[in-house]
């Protein structure tokens, strides 16, 4: 890539707003599509942004394109839609997914753009929205080594890791298996705090002997400052978000013929606080509605 680049990004919320800014930051021409919250593209506009109304737009205006939605029906509808990115695509464009997606849907989109002569990659997320905000995410990506060497300069706008996993889909897979970890930290800690409660011991005993042990580590503080301190910001992802990962991990384990039941044990302590309209509680909270269910108090 040229040392200013024309960048486009779809998807500026928790995360894409500071991935945006600092691409912005580092002087690349920015094109943004509209957000349904508007500050933040407000103020993006504001730090010189141009605002697009379609992927479309975004497309025209760019030699790569960003996107960073909830998911793979998200970004297909980016691509394919009637305005979208596939309309207006043109020979050298790059389009990296930084989504959590599904693999075999990442995979369909490449080979469906290649014969235009645009790369679609994954490019997924490490981190919080503190730490896109101060350009330290770290990127897993899925692509060929050509491509990745072209994008990796912008990327490195906003992530301090950049990892090269393989071709095109295996940065989907290794973030559905980052996730899978992740959010069974998440369904084992909410149970193991309900039993320890049931069982006479408090959140703050149980941190008293975990804290600082082999069993600690950033997700767990996270998780226990809402546990302890009541901080919902502490950790910024929502439970529908959580169950929809392991969804897409079992169909990735079920599309090599992978047994998982801890998987599928892990997305079913999600799939019960989604289903009991908890959708948009964040991760943490999930011990709450795992005390509740058995009628232990919190707070």
């Amino acid at each position: 890539m040229a040392a200013t680049t024309r960048v486009g990004f779809i998807g500026v919320g928790l995360m894409g707003h500071g991935m945006a800014a600092n691409i912005r930051a580092k002087g690349h021409a920015l094109t943004i599509m509209g957000h349904r919250n508007r500050k933040p593209v407000e103020d993006l506009i504001a730090k010189g942004a141009v605002e697009a109304k379609t992927p479309a737009e975004v497309a025209r205006a760019s030699d790569v394109i960003f996107l960073c939605v909830t998911g793979s029906p998200q970004v297909e509808a980016a691509v394919r839609g009637a305005d979208g990115i596939a309309a207006a695509a043109r020979p050298g464009l790059i389009v990296a997914d930084c989504s959590t997606s599904d693999p075999n849907s990442t995979m369909a989109l490449a080979a469906e753009l290649a014969p235009k002569g645009v790369a679609f990659v994954d490019a997924p997320l490490n981190g919080t929205p503190t730490q896109a905000e101060a350009g330290q995410l770290g990127a897993m990506i899925g692509a060929d080594e050509q491509t990745f060497e072209r994008l990796r300069p912008v990327v490195e706008c906003w992530a301090a890791k950049v990892v090269r996993v393989g071709p095109v889909g295996a940065g989907h897979k290794m973030k559905l298996l980052n996730n899978f970890l992740a959010m069974g930290y998440g369904a084992i800690y909410a149970e193991a705090l309900a039993l320890a409660q049931k069982s006479g011991i408090s959140p703050q005993t149980f941190d008293s002997v975990l804290r600082g042990s082999r069993m600690d580590c950033g997700f767990y503080q996270t998780f226990f400052r809402y546990v302890l301190e009541g901080d919902r910001e502490a950790h910024k992802f929502t439970l529908s978000n959580a169950c929809k990962d392991m969804k897409y991990l079992e169909s990735m384990a079920d599309a090599v013929g992978l047994a998982n039941p801890v998987g599928n044990a892990v997305k079913n302590s999600y799939a019960l606080a989604v289903a009991a309209g908890r959708g948009e509680d964040y991760v943490p909270m999930l011990s709450d509605f795992v005390a509740q269910a058995n009628a232990v108090k919190t707070g």
